[in-house]
């Protein structure tokens, strides 16, 4: 079955060997673009089908070209997390971890 990736981990995906990949330079979890962007979703959608269609050799990817909200400083600031919030953060993430811990012990027995 013909396929074609969309994605935006580029040295990831291509190093897989996919047989054609449309690589959108995103956040990642929005490989077709910003939320609420039909326009933007359709040409990525619509960059996939025709690479589909005209790739001539495996391994194609094919570069959209789009840019992540017009803001070229997205990346360093993507999943930084402020220092004064570490300490809240680190808690909540150990209290669930010890909620799902305590859920598959009570599962088990």
């Amino acid at each position: 079955m013909p396929t074609v990736i969309i994605g935006s981990a580029r040295d990831i995906v291509e190093h897989c060997g996919v047989a054609r990949f449309v690589f959108t330079d995103f956040p990642l979890g929005n490989p077709c673009g910003h939320p609420w962007r039909r326009d933007m979703q359709r040409e990525v959608v619509t960059s996939a089908l025709g690479l589909l269609e005209s790739a001539d050799a495996p391994r194609t990817t094919l570069v959209a070209p789009f840019a992540w909200k017009d803001d070229p400083g997205w990346r360093e600031r993507y999943g930084r997390v402020d220092p004064a919030e570490q300490a809240r953060l680190k808690a909540i993430g150990e209290a669930r971890r010890r909620e799902q811990e305590e859920a598959a012990r009570l599962k088990r027995s």
